[in-house]
């Protein structure tokens, strides 16, 4: 299928179109300026992708703000450093501080025109209300964490979003899934043998950043660096 053929753009938020892992590294540094050396930001990234996906599998109704915390305060533990509740807390509620990738508002502007737009997100959704002002689109359809009751890559959340949707009359040929991560979405699309397209973030970096590290590399149908090349992809189809 060409781009222009489906109905839908399903959408991780998460570093795809909010810069997370600058958000993260930046409300860290509450924790990171306390270390007796400086760590490298991929290092911080790396970290941090390990506790979260560990806490999300513990605790996979927990809402996302909170377990945010934990992160945090699980961070603390392996870096020897005490903190109060309320620093952990802070660091739970920063997602609405976390900025937009500088393409992303146009690109979904661009592909609003074109397609009905979904969001499929690992947050609850207070904190993903606040990330969607920054985005300045009105999507769809908004599908998080919260609501589902697990966590990507837990399958739950693509079968909640695919139920919904053909609810809706889309059909699962009708959507492309549209993520960053390998982890968190490429490989459960594939299990669902749902159209993907993957936003090369971190095309200029080694590593997986922000997000664990797949067991295999998925296949993807479609492969772009950034949101703005995809928007221009489509409109050069129109």
């Amino acid at each position: 299928m060409r781009l222009n053929d489906y109905k839908v753009f399903s959408f991780d938020c998460y570093g795809t179109l909010i810069d997370w892992e600058t958000g993260i590294v930046e409300n860290l540094k509450p924790l990171t300026c306390r270390l007796n050396s400086a760590l490298q930001a991929d290092t911080i990234l790396e970290i941090h992708a390990i506790c979260e996906s560990r806490i999300q599998a513990r605790y996979p109704t927990m809402k996302y703000s909170d377990l945010l915390a934990k992160v945090y305060q699980d961070i603390a533990g392996q870096w020897n450093i005490s903190i109060d509740v309320d620093e952990s807390i802070k660091y739970g509620h920063s997602v609405g501080t976390w900025p937009a990738f500088k393409d992303s508002v146009e690109a979904l502007k661009v592909l609003k025109k074109h397609f009905q737009l979904a969001i499929l997100s690992n947050v609850d959704g207070s904190s993903f209300a606040k990330s969607n002002q920054k985005l300045s689109v009105n999507f769809d359809y908004i599908y998080t964490a919260e609501q589902v009751g697990s966590y990507k890559p837990n399958p739950r959340n693509f079968e909640f979003m695919l139920e919904n949707l053909a609810s809706e009359g889309i059909a699962k040929n009708q959507i492309l899934h549209v993520a960053e991560s390998l982890f968190h979405d490429h490989l459960p699309a594939n299990q669902f043998d749902l159209d993907n397209c993957w936003i090369h973030r971190r095309y200029q970096k080694e590593g997986f950043g922000a997000t664990k590290t797949p067991e295999k590399l998925p296949t993807v149908k479609f492969k772009f660096n950034s949101l703005k090349e995809l928007a221009q992809q489509v409109q050069k189809q129109v």
